[in-house]
């Protein structure tokens, strides 16, 4: 095609015009030149990237809805499952008759006996070792008081005899860590006495100071006679002045209460519960793998219910500052790394009471955290077996089990694969040990149920 007449000097004059410029802006911005740079894709692992909560939020819109087909289809082929006695039945037989909540209000006996001791203890009307007895006492009744009442009332309930062993359990370690902090405290009174009399040549120097260093501390223990709220607050570990919160905030209280009532989940295994020595191998282990992965849904609602929405209720309530009761857990990529992480009131107990004075003994490092780890089976076959009325190792013997895995994970897996391998074990291990139980318990009362029903 042609151009119009005379318009060819002036097409040309602004086609170079525009070369000119745009040559002046590539040479006066050299980002223009280049749009790509060495970069890793945001997937890989040496990419450094970290933000995925969008993947989360994805995660957990597809789990309600899996969930809410899940319930629409059950709600559809089997009407409503769950009812409300049912529910209530597994926490009391009678309403009239409620061992577990008497034995609830008892446990405040115990909690007046370490007062009472110490407060002696404080002011030298007890020697420390007379005072060491009664504690010990005091604890050893803690643990076998409930155990005895659980076995020998038939009204306490697998539920009821649960929570209060649960709240029994909780109660030792708190006056466990009450005793040592308060003994901790008299030693480094009775240090600095030592210390400094030996520097005051004058008698009624020494006498003066030593009048003041007994006050001193007795004025300490009395400032930190709130024992009681040591025993609702949620930790483990006790001191002379927790870290406190400048305020109660409603609407933070408002939305743990709801996440606590929403989160409540009522699984429905009664038809999953045949007896294994009916199934051949195969379907004995498909039977248990297909029961795992919904029980370690409720596990992970659970460790969201209690650690989370629960503990930090309760804090906010008491106003109680130290809101780290988990940590990243779930990046756990050996099996100590899981355990130091998932319950930080319990691991700092078991650190600052049992594991360092156990190093401080002298004790190899691997034998205290075969000892910690012993010492958490102990409680596990403690709070299951006993309300359950039936002793099974399959608690001890999982918890035990860890110390092998621990060895495994750290010599032959790294990274993500260690990772996977945490949580195959909670996906696979732990629900396991806890299935084994609700099946021979259901087997056991089906048996009870079967004997006791004969012929006319």
């Amino acid at each position: 095609t042609g151009t119009p007449a005379g318009s060819g000097p002036v097409l040309t004059s602004i086609a170079s015009e525009g070369q000119v410029n745009c040559g002046c802006i590539y040479s006066n911005n050299p980002s223009f030149l280049s749009c790509h740079r060495l970069q890793e894709s945001l997937l890989s692992s040496s990419s450094g990237y970290s933000n995925y909560r969008g993947v989360l939020n994805w995660c957990v819109v597809m789990l309600v809805l899996s969930n809410a087909r899940l319930f629409l289809e059950n709600l559809l082929k089997y009407g409503i499952l769950v009812d409300p006695i049912q529910v209530v039945a597994l926490f009391v037989k009678d309403p009239y008759n409620m061992p577990a909540v008497c034995l609830v209000i008892v446990s405040n006996v115990f909690v007046l006996v370490a007062f009472y001791t110490e407060r002696r203890l404080s002011v030298g009307c007890f020697s420390e070792h007379f005072g060491l007895l009664v504690h010990s006492i005091n604890l050893s009744v803690i643990l076998c008081f409930p155990v005895a009442v659980v076995l020998m009332v038939k009204s306490v309930t697998p539920v009821g005899g649960a929570v209060a062993l649960g709240v029994y359990t909780i109660l030792f370690l708190k006056l466990y860590s009450y005793k040592d902090v308060n003994k901790w405290c008299r030693e480094m009174c009775y240090a600095k006495a030592r210390s400094l009399s030996r520097s005051i040549s004058c008698k009624s120097a020494s006498a003066t100071f030593n009048g003041k260093n007994n006050s001193a501390s007795t004025s300490a223990f009395n400032q930190n006679q709130d024992l009681y709220y040591f025993v609702f607050a949620p930790t483990l570990c006790y001191e002379l002045n927790f870290p406190r919160s400048p305020k109660i905030r409603k609407s933070f209280l408002l939305r743990r209460l709801c996440e606590m009532v929403s989160s409540w989940m009522v699984p429905i295994i009664q038809s999953s519960m045949k007896p294994l020595e009916d199934m051949d191998l195969s379907r004995m282990v498909e039977h248990l793998l297909r029961l795992a992965v919904p029980n370690h849904l409720l596990w992970l609602i659970f460790f969201y219910t209690f650690f989370h929405s629960a503990m930090n209720f309760v804090a906010e309530l008491l106003q109680f500052g130290d809101r780290e009761f988990y940590r990243d857990w779930w990046n756990s990529e050996t099996v100590p790394y899981f355990w130091q992480n998932w319950n930080i009131p319990v691991h700092k107990w078991c650190l600052r009471h049992f594991y360092k004075p156990m190093l401080k003994r002298g004790v190899s490092k691997w034998a205290g955290q075969s000892a910690v780890f012993l010492a958490s089976a102990f409680f596990h076959e403690y709070l299951v077996s006993v309300p359950l009325k039936m002793l099974r190792p399959w608690a001890f013997l999982g918890m035990m089990a860890q110390l092998p895995l621990a060895w495994f994970v750290a010599c032959f897996l790294r990274g993500n694969y260690g990772n996977a391998a945490v949580w195959i074990s909670l996906i696979i291990g732990q629900p396991f040990a806890v299935l084994m139980y609700v099946h021979d318990y259901y087997v056991l009362q089906h048996r009870e149920e079967s004997a006791g029903v004969g012929p006319d």
